[in-house]
């Protein structure tokens, strides 16, 4: 077997949708600094509240939640929850040598999902909002691990 290539198309499709996803998790460690600094709130660890550089005047309050900063950080979770099981299927899926069009559909249908499923958590929608577009995500990995459990099978 050949190591996959970006020359490969199914490869090339998931190393996108990957490389997005990725950086889409690593963003939202990035995004919780920022409010973090926006607020001068949201820290976790008591030691946070010892005077430093970057906090010289530290205040408990600073240890209180912080919903600015907490949905952030609640995103991320969602992420983690997530985006790890997407990778590993999705990586399993194309080499498993589906066609080009339906590695694609599922892919990039994934990184739409979760993009969506940012965009109503951020904004504060309903769980049922929330939940609507998380699912087709979830269903997208569901089928992807069937594909790869019916190949490994030899029923595919």
């Amino acid at each position: 077997m050949n190591p996959p290539t970006l020359d490969n198309p199914l490869f090339a499709t998931y190393a996108i949708a990957a490389a997005l996803m990725i950086l889409k998790v690593v963003a939202m460690s990035w995004l919780t600094v920022y409010r973090m600094m926006k607020v001068n709130a949201g820290l976790r660890s008591p030691e946070d509240l010892r005077p430093s550089p970057l906090n010289p005047s530290p205040s408990a309050a600073q240890l209180e939640v912080n919903d600015y900063v907490e949905r952030i950080r609640r995103i991320q979770h969602n992420d983690l929850e997530n985006v790890p099981f997407f990778l590993f299927a999705g990586a399993l899926f194309i080499l498993c040598g589906p066609p080009l069009w339906l590695a694609q559909v599922l892919l990039y249908g994934y990184v739409v999902t979760r993009l969506l499923h940012f965009a109503a958590y951020l904004t504060a929608q309903l769980h049922d909002i929330r939940a609507a577009l998380w699912t087709p995500g979830s269903l997208i990995i569901i089928g992807m691990s069937g594909w790869v459990l019916l190949a490994a099978l030899g029923w595919r």
